[in-house]
């Protein structure tokens, strides 16, 4: 049966009335999910070029600079995302879809209200402070769980923060309390993510509403030293290897391997991302213009991308994209599928891809020093900033040790 998602799009792309100027400035926007709604906020300018839009979570900013409007229809390409926004406008309104163009199936419901900022409430007053470190556990099923530490603050009914997780960081996350209950959301063009909470003393109790289906419960307490456990123990060398080894298509179809004369006597530092990744996003955000200041100092990145589909072409275009609109001057090879029991066989001297992104560091000899499962954005504060400090660290000693004779 034709879902009423294809039905409302083929409208919307083949109307061809006379374009309605987009009105710019604030609107809210509003993704309907599991009986959940998913606000976030939507900024939109103009200038002689044409229009743009930004995402708008907590202090974050995203910019979309693919925005077309074409009679009443608005279509915004979510930046390096295989996904888009396209809706109908009716005066003030816009109503449609968020679109995964990889996954029709995760198509979720959107609209925009012009001029609206409040995030889940315009309620100013809350009797409840969620404020604090906490250690939870996420509960997938009754036998999958994994530790993490949210960090939540809150002034008045304004509040944002975020958890770390042994894979990653959940980003930017912004909400009000509604009825003594703690909702928080993000869109960041690719992950529609909702909390929602209760605080009883100091524990804490919520759920965790992720796109189309995904759902997981969490519980834990007030807990200022609460940590996850150390980023370089989880993913390491089987016994008997030190090195690495595999051949990949760079995005010519060129085989690449760390044997290649451009890496000899070089750091190397390789990035297991796909161009998916929102956390992968954050690290490219970082690498690109670390590379461009460092790369003189015998330093080589690699990008090893898994992406959505086993498609050469497809991979390729999505990585160059990517490289395009962050000026990535480093290489990219493309690795294989987003599925992490695949990507470990694609790499089979690692104990498991537990995440993406993975960073691993070489020394000049040709061995693997130092492997990091995960990262933590700029959306974690202070952890990022140690983050930056640690892989800083880590660069210096290897380039500081002496060449392999």
């Amino acid at each position: 049966m034709r879902s009423w998602f294809l039905i409302c799009l083929v409208a919307i792309l083949s109307c061809t009335r006379t374009t309605q100027e987009l009105p710019t400035g604030s609107w809210r926007g509003v993704i309907a999910m599991q009986g959940k709604e998913l606000p976030f906020g939507l900024e939109i300018t103009q200038s002689a070029s044409g229009y743009q839009a930004y995402l708008l979570n907590a202090d974050e900013r995203i910019l979309l600079d693919e925005v077309f409007v074409e009679g009443d229809s608005v279509r915004m390409n979510l930046h390096v995302f295989d996904a888009a926004l396209v809706a109908r406008r009716n005066g003030t309104q816009l109503t449609g879809a968020f679109v995964k163009n990889y996954a029709p199936s995760g198509n979720l419901p959107f609209e925009a209200t012009y001029g609206e900022t409040y995030r889940f409430t315009r309620d100013s007053s809350a009797s409840v402070d969620f404020s604090g470190t906490f250690g939870v556990t996420f509960h997938v099923s009754d036998t999958v769980h994994y530790p993490a530490v949210a960090m939540i603050q809150q002034e008045g009914n304004d509040v944002i923060g975020t958890f770390l997780t042994p894979t990653g960081d959940y980003r930017y996350l912004q909400g009000n309390v509604v009825n003594d209950e703690l909702h928080l959301s993000a869109f960041d063009g690719n992950h529609a993510f909702v909390f929602t909470a209760t605080l009883s003393g100091d524990s804490i109790r919520g759920n965790f509403y992720s796109g189309k289906s995904g759902f997981e419960t969490w519980a834990g307490a007030r807990d200022s030293q609460a940590a996850l456990p150390d980023a370089e123990s989880l993913t390491f060398l089987k016994p008997g290897y030190d090195k690495l080894s595999f051949s990949f298509p760079d995005l010519t179809g060129k085989p690449v391997t760390l044997e290649d004369a451009r890496f000899k006597n070089k750091v190397v530092i390789l990035q297991i991302l796909g161009t998916w990744c929102p956390n992968c996003m954050d690290e490219t955000k970082f690498l690109a213009p670390w590379y461009e200041q460092n790369k003189d100092r015998g330093v080589e990145i690699l990008g090893l991308a898994y992406e959505r589909k086993p498609d050469f072409d497809y991979a390729k275009e999505r990585v160059e994209k990517m490289k395009a609109k962050w000026n990535v001057g480093y290489d990219f090879v493309i690795a294989g599928v987003n599925d992490k029991a695949k990507a470990s066989e694609t790499l089979p001297a690692l104990n498991r891809v537990l995440a993406f992104p993975t960073t691993i560091f070489i020394g000049k000899d040709g061995q693997v020093k130092h492997i990091h499962t995960g990262f933590s954005g700029p959306g974690t504060g202070i952890h990022y900033e140690r983050f930056q400090e640690r892989f800083d660290q880590i660069v210096n000693e290897l380039l500081a040790a002496k060449n392999p004779s």
